[in-house]
């Protein structure tokens, strides 16, 4: 599917200004689609907003179908900790935000509304509001180490354990519908402003989550309900290792015998949020790489073959044709182009990666792209731009400094770098003048900020998703020049 000739802005709500310690969707969101429509930009692409788990990452979520309870914008409080500004500590963030959400939770008075919202969405609601009740009353630990009947979902046991935290239930139902409230409210304001929305939905999905808990039959999983095989990429670019993300494995063959219903319902509801979506790690649906369940690093796993071509045919049957963007980066070979063609879903170029000695620098480089690709000068797994072209490569276990040297060298002939030109604007520049239908930058690039600012660094543990800018940075004067350029390149 083509898009029309765009520009947008690769954002995390978390990462927006704002009272409380972290963004959210209220009045801070709502000033952005002004700041956006001033500079031209019509999409803003967010990464998964689910309620995060394990390492505050949105990769991560408690649920593939919930919203984020800490992205509720809530009333001002003139006892508000002093948070800071340019990061989210999420080690007293997050307590805090959740003690003034419950306030207001429990406060809270069914509305015909709310009772509309309960009824509709009560098909992954439900199993949601009673698992992170449950899991509160287990003291937080992973669902197969809770009470034996309750982690194997026997009906009893849900009755008895759904009676006793009645009151937990409604409350996570409450918050569940503050959150589709005001996202819904940022929608209709962002389409009129011209401005779409572009989501992110992973491949996978945590195995401490009310989606693994309430199905487990479609995922590989020892009989105790811990994952059999997990979810991981081999030695790459970003790690020695791999990266082992623990996330478990579907059992396709299940899911193809009724027909993929969980993913149908699953992209259906990402619709229903978004105009656009992005499906990473998109190679998985090709084949995965397959790690076994007690390894502690994902260099020793296995490609095992996925019915991609099965399962997006059904989705496309039953939703019709979709504006999907395929995350193509990695180990990608002929056939995983194959299946991404097949349904016409545009890939991902990565500007920084065009410059260097790797056989695939040159299908990253601008004047090799075809229109229908999704340009990024970065993403949320890179360094940002400045951070990028200053690093030496030291501490790099997979690169040497020569090379690094070399890379950098490149590129500055190839984007035309003269003394004193920002490498941010030149990078934006050659993404924006290019055929690509659409280009994303990270707001990161846009203020010109350095590693510090960097969003994620894939395999590290901690003190990744804190990084929020200030409206400070964001200036008029930055505003134009962006605006600038997306006119003069059809934008």
């Amino acid at each position: 599917m083509r898009f029309p000739r765009s520009a947008g802005l690769l954002l995390h709500p978390t990462s927006l200004p704002g009272p409380g310690g972290i963004g959210d969707l209220g009045p801070d969101a709502h000033r952005l689609l002004d700041v956006m429509a001033q500079a031209g930009l019509t999409i803003w692409q967010m990464l998964p907003l689910g309620p995060t788990g394990y390492g505050d990452s949105p990769y991560q979520c408690f649920s593939a179908f919930a919203g984020n309870p800490l992205l509720v914008a809530l009333p001002p409080d003139p006892d508000a900790p002093a948070f800071p500004t340019d990061a989210v500590d999420f080690e007293r963030v997050i307590p805090y935000r959740k003690a003034r959400l419950r306030e207001r939770a429990l406060a809270f008075r069914p509305t015909e509304a709310y009772r509309r919202f309960v009824a509709t969405e009560a098909w992954w609601l439900d199993d949601y509001a009673l698992f992170m009740a449950c899991k509160d009353a287990h003291g937080g630990v992973a669902w197969p180490d809770w009470a034996p009947a309750l982690a194997r979902r026997e009906s009893g046991a849900l009755a008895e354990w759904g009676t006793r935290l009645a009151a937990e239930v409604e409350r996570y139902k409450v918050e569940q519908y503050f959150f589709f409230s005001q996202f819904n409210a940022l929608r209709k304001a962002a389409a009129d402003r011209g401005i779409r929305l572009m989501g992110d939905l992973p491949i996978y999905v945590a195995h401490d989550s009310a989606d693994v808990w309430a199905s487990p039959q479609e995922f590989k999983l020892t009989a105790e309900g811990r994952p059999l095989v997990q979810a991981g990429v081999p030695p790459d670019y970003f790690s020695a290792t791999g990266q082992l993300w623990g996330n478990p494995i579907y059992d396709w063959d299940a899911m193809a015998r009724d027909g993929f219903r969980w993913w149908i319902r699953r992209v259906k509801s990402a619709f229903e949020l978004f105009d656009l979506v992005r499906i990473d790690h998109f190679r998985g649906f090709e084949a995965y790489w397959e790690v076994p369940g007690t390894d502690t690093t994902a260099e020793h796993g296995r490609w095992v073959p996925a019915p991609g071509h099965a399962l997006f045919t059904a989705i496309r049957d039953a939703l019709g044709d979709l504006p999907i963007v395929a995350e193509n980066l990695g180990v990608i070979t002929p056939a995983v182009e194959q299946l991404r063609e097949a349904f016409g879903f545009p890939g991902m170029r990565i500007l920084q990666f065009a410059f260097g000695t790797d056989p695939q620098a040159s299908a990253f480089r601008p004047h090799a792209y075809e229109p229908a690709t999704v340009v990024y000068t970065g993403t949320h797994d890179n360094d940002t731009t400045v951070g990028w072209w200053r690093s030496d490569g030291a501490g790099d276990s997979t690169r040497a400094s020569e090379e690094v040297a070399a890379e950098k060298a490149f590129a500055a002939r190839y984007l035309g770098l003269r003394e004193g030109d920002a490498i941010e604007w030149a990078m934006i520049r050659t993404a924006l003048a290019s055929v690509a239908d659409t280009v994303i930058v990270p707001m990161q690039d846009i203020l010109g900020l350095g590693s510090a600012a960097r969003f994620n660094l894939p395999g590290r543990a901690g003190g990744n998703w804190r990084f929020r800018f200030t409206w400070d940075q964001c200036t008029p004067a930055l505003t134009q020049r962006l605006r600038t350029l997306v006119d003069t390149f059809d934008r």
